[in-house]
């Protein structure tokens, strides 16, 4: 929390020493004199900077409440106090209540140092810009606004950069996306003009900004400053998915693909995003080694889901036996035979008969077929390549019971019977 509080909390730290140096610089008294002169500020009386500097001395040591009666003491003579003396007091009230974290009490302490008058302007300034920063921890974003607007009232250069940030942070942080996109432009452009390096965190706010905006172009273009600045896996990732969300999917596959060279695809979610993308842009082998990949180093779970799709890609990549491999992996995962009828069917492709019926009869034990006729059919073709007329019959004729195979089987049957017949008909000649 104590964080919060930069380097611009208090216009001067009496020089004490004390450990509110850590929170603050030192002040350049000679610069808040002349404040004091061009204002007619009056100034600090020894005496009351005696009891300040004590209520200091006792809070540093650990002494809160007796720092806090020191300043106590101060302001039951507040009658007495000028402008100037008026707002120290109240300074060191925010600065103890700050130390010990009591934030609400600090934040009524700092409102009243601006509320004196005349005051030099650099306490005025920094206080107002502290306040903001308090406002801001404390969720009261219309506040921390108001605070650094009244800052801006009597500053007379140019406005720093971090001021428009902070209003887009409490813009955004207020659900007022518009006012945020506005902020964060608008400190970003002067970021550039006045040679300032902008932070990381200003354009993951811009980013933010416009995508609650939901203007996928615009955060699409965030982000392509964002890979060339900081070259981080997660904003190449978000890169691409917002290719996608805007309709460019070469954009999508080149910058998922850069960043899987790069090793920058590590969580399940990309892993698979990246697979997909390839199997739907016609690169099934570049898909199911991906998936592997990921399956292999534990990336991807390995589920009937993950597996199911590795053995489609590498079916689809006319990799067969790879596809049989995941395939039997996948049997492991399922309680039908719906993997091994499609390895008979694969096998099938590749002439290997005797592979067809084995995978046909474990898949016929394993049952819950979603299509039987086709896994009928095939064995049918099998066992009628094998020569094994009599089980091919069989096989075929349980194939012409299914509908969607029905008018195949028949033709099949047909053929099967007439050249068992032939056969028949040479081995009797002979």
């Amino acid at each position: 929390m104590k964080t919060l509080i930069t380097s611009s909390l208090i216009a001067t730290s009496l020089l004490l020493g004390s450990s509110f140096v850590g929170v603050v610089p030192n002040v350049d008294f000679a610069k808040a004199h002349a404040e004091q002169k061009r204002k007619r500020t009056p100034s600090l009386n020894s005496r009351v900077y005696s009891q300040l500097a004590r209520a200091q001395q006792l809070a540093d040591g650990g002494d809160v409440k007796g720092g806090l009666e020191v300043l106590d003491s101060v302001k039951a003579k507040s009658g007495s106090l000028n402008s100037y003396e008026t707002a120290m007091m109240y300074n060191f009230y925010g600065f103890i209540y700050y130390n010990a974290e009591q934030m609400t009490e600090a934040m009524a302490a700092f409102e009243q140092v601006v509320a004196q008058d005349p005051i030099p302007e650099s306490l005025e300034k920094s206080t107002l810009f502290s306040l903001a920063q308090l406002a801001m921890a404390n969720e009261e974003y219309s506040k921390t606004i108001s605070f650094l607007e009244r800052w801006e009232s009597i500053n007379e250069g140019d406005i720093p950069v971090k001021n428009n940030v902070l209003k887009a942070q409490a813009s955004y942080q207020g659900k007022d996306y518009q006012n945020a996109a506005q902020y964060i432009d608008l400190a970003l452009a002067e970021a550039k003009e006045q040679e300032v390096e902008p932070k990381e965190n200003w354009f993951v706010l811009q980013r933010a900004a416009y995508f609650e905006l939901k203007q996928p172009k615009k955060v699409a273009s965030i982000l392509e400053e964002m890979v060339r600045r900081f070259n981080k896996p997660e904003y190449w990732v978000q890169l691409a998915g917002m290719y996608g969300e805007i309709g460019a999917e070469d954009k999508q596959l080149a910058v998922l693909e850069a960043a899987y060279q790069q090793g920058y695809i590590s969580k399940q979610s990309d892993f698979r995003n990246l697979a997909q993308i390839y199997y739907f842009n016609g690169l099934p082998y570049k898909a199911a080694s991906v998936m592997e990949q990921g399956i292999n180093q534990k990336v991807l779970t390995k589920n009937v889901k993950n597996v199911k799709f590795l053995s489609q890609a590498w079916i689809t990549a006319k990799e067969l036996d790879k596809a049989v491999e995941t395939l039997e992996v996948l049997s492991t995962l399922e309680n039908n035979g719906t993997a091994h009828q499609q390895i008979a069917e694969i096998r099938l492709q590749q002439g290997k008969y005797k592979d067809v019926i084995e995978a046909a009869f474990e898949a016929e034990k394993r049952g819950d077929l979603p299509n039987p006729g086709n896994l009928y059919l095939a064995l049918g073709m099998a066992h009628f390549n094998l020569k094994e007329f009599e089980a091919a019959i069989e096989a075929l004729n349980m194939a012409s019971e299914y509908k969607n195979v029905q008018r195949m089987a028949t033709q099949w049957l047909k053929f099967v019977e007439k050249e068992k017949s032939t056969m028949e008909q040479l081995a009797f000649n002979y």
